[in-house]
């Protein structure tokens, strides 16, 4: 979800964001009036920028620095691999009480997604993703002989969510946000962004989202990847980007099975190469990604016609 499934980026242990407020940036040998400031760092486990158009570069390096707080600040929410995080304790103790506000606002936007597709975005497959994980790291081939007992535990209904606790009412139950988690920190840093007048800006925590046009006026393109290279370009003007493919999180070196399953078998599933939506927040466009990247085509239009909205591209 990876935590980034994206873009051939490898799977790390939550890193403390570097702050590096850069020369200012071209793309495509666009001359923009104002300077795009960078920054880059790791955002659960994935490489991350944000591309600011800011005169100043003290205003700059302040606003970045509290964008990086809020980041690390979010991670500790909702990273798998910080066992101190608030995700992982409601794994291990089946049970959150007094929850952080995002973590029920999230699961909650991630329960209404897995009803509006029919339980193909479901945020209980961790099981099953760690049964992938624990039976390839000791086998080539085949598949895991607890992958039935970890697909019996699938099912995001089975979540009471509410301010005061979130609870699992399977013990065997397990949770991964990974699948919407980086589209919503990046809502979240757009949100801080633009209560301090922010604008022109692209954000590219996992999931990519446009504050405005590109400093010299014309939109953001962006290019559109599958494991072959880019095969289309999407324009953002105020849009978000989410891109999913099973290139980018195999569990098996051939590649067959990765994190693209399907929570109704519990297989992994190949419809596509990859999978981009561009919505108006990065949450909806990565939780989109996900369910769209899982599905076939007659599913994916019933879960589109939902979603007018959205633009979706296929490869």
């Amino acid at each position: 979800m990876n935590p980034s499934r994206r873009r051939f980026i490898k799977i790390a242990a939550v890193q403390t964001a570097a702050l590096a407020v850069a020369s200012p940036v071209r793309l495509l040998a666009s001359k923009p009036s104002t300077p795009l400031r960078q920054w880059k760092g790791i955002v659960l486990g994935a490489e991350a920028s944000i591309q600011l158009s800011c005169a100043s570069e003290s205003q700059a390096s302040r606003i970045l620095k509290a964008c990086v707080s809020e980041i690390q600040r979010l991670e500790k929410i909702f990273s798998l691999y910080d066992e101190r995080s608030s995700l992982s304790a409601l794994n291990r103790n089946k049970q959150l009480a007094n929850p952080p506000t995002e973590l029920v606002e999230l699961l909650s936007f991630s329960r209404s997604i897995g009803q509006a597709t029919g339980g193909i975005f479901d945020p209980t497959i961790q099981a099953v993703i760690a049964a992938y994980r624990e039976h390839f790291a000791r086998n080539q081939d085949g598949l895991s002989g607890q992958l039935p007992a970890a697909l019996a535990s699938v099912d995001f209904r089975k979540i009471q969510i509410s301010s005061e606790e979130i609870r699992l009412l399977n013990p065997a139950a397990s949770l991964t946000l990974n699948g919407v988690a980086q589209g919503y920190i990046t809502d979240k840093i757009a949100a801080l962004l633009r209560a301090e007048g922010m604008g022109h800006t692209l954000i590219d925590l996992g999931e990519k989202r446009a504050l405005d046009s590109h400093p010299s006026g014309r939109s953001w393109q962006l290019g559109l990847a599958n494991r072959f290279g880019i095969h289309d370009v999407a324009e953002l003007n105020d849009r978000a980007l989410s891109s999913s493919g099973g290139y980018g999180t195999p569990f098996d070196p051939s590649g067959k099975h990765h994190h693209l399953i399907d929570p109704r078998t519990g297989l992994s599933v190949n419809h596509h190469a990859s999978v981009h939506v561009v919505a108006d927040t990065a949450t909806l466009a990565d939780a989109l990604s996900t369910a769209l990247a899982t599905c076939g085509p007659e599913e994916s239009k019933s879960i589109e016609q939902q979603f007018p909205e959205a633009l979706v591209f296929r490869s």
